[in-house]
């Protein structure tokens, strides 16, 4: 059970993973050595997964973001590790949601252009068998994009 020092801790560092131990601490009112150690735990525990940097998309040349709604012909293992196979060799699909309703997946794609989405779309992920059918609907503007967790909702 994490109490307020520890959701002190996950919400500072969602707002800036790049904090130091001392910078964490001064934040949240403790010293370092047991803000170090809770932080440790936390990292153990697994309430921590990784630290990264976002990267700005159009910076790097990725302009198009799309999201494909992909039905199975049947949910057999074999048919679902072709299609997840391929699912993680693609760096361009962000996320693989399994879903309810009208469709099996939910992917979250990102390329360079339309060209290049055409291109992973019929040269790679239409490969894996048992694909029944796809939808994309692509990402026009983005009002809000966050990665930070809503941890006011933890009880």
């Amino acid at each position: 059970m994490l109490d307020t020092f520890d959701l002190s801790i996950l919400a500072a560092l969602q707002k800036d993973g790049r904090l130091s131990n001392r910078g964490l601490a001064e934040k949240i009112g403790l010293s370092a050595a047991p803000c170090w150690r809770r932080l440790k735990r936390l990292e153990d525990e697994g309430y921590i997964q990784s630290y990264t940097a976002e990267l700005a998309p159009k910076k790097v040349n990725l302009n198009v973001i799309a999201f494909a709604l992909i039905s199975m012909d049947n949910h057999h293992p074999d048919t679902l590790l072709s299609f997840l196979t391929i699912v993680e060799k693609c760096p361009e699909i962000q996320e693989c949601h399994s879903v309810s309703g009208q469709c099996d997946y939910l992917l979250k794609i990102i390329t360079r252009d339309m060209e290049s989405y055409e291109e992973l779309l019929n040269n790679k992920l239409l490969q894996a068998t048992g694909i029944r059918s796809t939808s994309t609907m692509f990402s026009m503007k983005q009002p809000k994009v966050t990665r930070v967790l809503p941890l006011s909702e933890y009880p």
